[in-house]
Formats: C-alpha cells, structure tokens, sequence
C-alpha cells in the first residue's frame, strides 16, 4: 500500500468524527406518546415500540437483534451496545461490516467521520478514505483492523470455527486488555454471554485478514482455520428451540434478516414443533416490488411460517432516525429490568 501524500488534506477531511448517541442520554417516550396519535411512519414508529416494549415485557420471549446497513459507522453503534449491557437483547445477527468494519475498528481505537460534501471520490482514493454515503473510514485504519484479525486468526487453533465462535475469541481478546475503547458491542457482548452470528462473515475487513492467514498457512504447508456458515445455523437454530417465544428488532433487511427467520423452518425440518417469531419489528426503506428478501414484508414471511403476524410492524424509515427512538423509549419505560438475561452464548461453552 502507498501512503496518500497530501496528508494534511487528509487530515482536513477526517476532522469531524461521527458521535454515537446512547440510550440513556435522552427520554423519547414523550415524543413516541405524541407519535401514536398521528399518521403515516410515526404512527408506524409508534406501534413499533409498543410492540418492542411488549416483547421485553414477556417472561417467555427471548429477544433478537438483526443487523444490515452503516448504522453503527452512522451514529447508533452504542445503542446496540446499550440495548446489550441492559438486557434488552439476547442474541445478535448481522453483517459482517457492522461487527468487524464499525465495531471492532473503533474498538481498536479508530473513528468515523463525518463526510464533507462536494469532494471527488478520486481524490477520496488518493489519500485512502473510504466513503459511506456521507461517512469516512481512513482505509491505512481500517487495513490495520485487516491485520488484527489476521494476528487473532494466527493464534487459534486451526480448525473451523462458527463466526460466532470467532467473535466470541474477539469478545476475549478485546477483554484481555487490547481494547483501545472500551465496551465496544463485541466486547460487551462476550461479558454478557450474548452471542454475535454474522453468517457472511468474510464479506467484510474480517475477509482480508482470514484470507491472508490461509494462503500463508497453505504456502508453508500448516492447517488452517476456516468458518463455518453451517455451524451458524445449527447454532442459532438450537437457541431457537431453548428459548420457545422470540422477539426480533430488524434493523434492514438482508441476510441477517433471513438468517433469523429461517431459524423456525429449520427446526420444523429437524422435527422439532416450533412456534413462530412472536414479535417482529423491522425498519427498512427497502421497496417491497422487487419481490427481494431485503424487502419482504413480516406478512409476506408469515407465509413462509417464520414470523407471526399478530404482533410485527414495518417502519419504512431510514433506521438512524426512528432507531434512537425506539431503542429509547422501551429504555426508560423499563421493562427490561424484570428481564432475566439467558446468556446463550453459555450453550456453546467448552469444559
């Protein structure tokens, strides 16, 4: 790699960083009070925390949080954490990207920063920033977070792994004094036994490393350590069945999205009798006539036996406006007080 050589002009373009919002800095309940009187996605937002609080109010409901997009590089990367630390969420899918590329990047000390506006994206390739929408990642930092997890592959056990099982090794890493910010969501997550599935793991910086750490292994004729996206599924699949009543908040859709629901079809075909998603919120601003899954409504997963249609809504919003909000409101009404925390990640635990 070449270092970019107007570092100051670098420096100019990286000099507002992107601040998370968390939970407890703000009370939205009077705002989606008001909200349940109106119309169109606020009244939609509102019905969506309703329907949240009443999943965390459920003794029997083990709650799941789905993650796709750039929300945590955009502002909401402590409120997952914060939903976490307090109870509210019991088991995490997402995306590679916000696990590896947001998360654990800042857990190792790096930021994102707010985009300015009219700059050419060739210029942004020559001096090596990397653009989200209107979100910079400094590309030397996030090359840094390559290396990383190429050092973490490099000291386990070469054999294959769950990524929840790798990011549980990251969860631990990160806890045995490596973390430059503290309580990111992975580390976090390891402390409160809640486990993180990214089932397309490599799609993302972990990708760059994992592979580096193959082919030198394979150059000098030594084992390797490979991901399972099978094992994933079997894992999530046998929380499904220990916790009986679920509750899904869907940040996007894609393959976390699916991934969770599937869970219900997969247990049916292991011949077990399962009930389906009982509470399922998802906030997306995917268009549904494309007939993609990104897009499929909670009715349309109904068909498929996946997600009961009793108890779900569809936010059609962009997820860093309404996110806060919800994630806030069921905070301070405080249901998750009562909540006992089933640490699934125990499942998985050897010895």
């Amino acid at each position: 790699m070449n270092a970019p050589a107007n570092t100051n002009r670098k420096a100019e373009l990286l000099a507002n960083t992107v601040e998370h919002v968390a939970i407890d800095q703000y009370d939205a309940r009077p705002v989606i009070d008001a909200m349940r009187g109106m119309s169109f996605t606020s009244r939609d937002t509102a019905r969506a925390a309703d329907i949240w609080s009443m999943s965390l109010e459920d003794p029997e409901c083990s709650t799941w949080l789905t993650l796709a997009g750039s929300t945590s590089a955009g502002g909401c990367m402590h409120i997952y954490r914060d939903m976490v630390k307090h109870g509210m969420i019991d088991a995490i899918v997402s995306t590679g990207a916000s696990i590896i590329d947001m998360d654990f990047f800042e857990a190792l000390g790096f930021r994102h920063y707010q985009a300015q506006s009219n700059v050419d994206d060739r210029d942004l390739r020559g001096l090596y920033i990397d653009r989200i929408y209107d979100t910079y990642i400094d590309e030397e930092e996030l090359q840094n977070c390559d290396g990383t997890i190429y050092e973490i592959a490099e000291s386990l056990e070469p054999r294959p792994y769950s990524s929840r099982e790798f990011i549980h090794e990251m969860g631990k890493w990160l806890a045995a004094g490596n973390a430059k910010k503290k309580d990111s969501l992975i580390e976090t997550a390891y402390r409160e036994g809640v486990p993180i599935f990214c089932p397309a793991f490599t799609d993302s910086s972990a990708g760059f490393g994992l592979v580096k750490h193959q082919v030198e292994r394979m150059k000098a004729g030594k084992p390797y350590l490979t991901i399972d996206s099978v094992a994933d599924f079997r894992e999530l699949t046998e929380i499904k069945l220990k916790a009986g009543a679920t509750g899904l908040f869907m940040v996007g859709g894609g393959v976390p999205k699916n991934f969770a629901q599937d869970t219900v079809v997969c247990a049916e075909i292991l011949g077990h009798e399962v009930d389906m998603h009982k509470y399922a919120v998802q906030i997306t601003v995917a268009d549904v006539r494309d007939g993609a899954c990104s897009s499929s409504t909670l009715q349309e997963a109904c068909s498929w036996g996946k997600v009961d249609v009793t108890w779900e809504q569809m936010v059609f919003a962009e997820a860093t406006t309404v996110v806060p909000l919800i994630a806030s409101d069921a905070f301070h009404r405080g249901s998750h007080k009562a909540r006992r925390k089933p640490r699934w990640a125990d499942l998985f635990a050897k010895g």
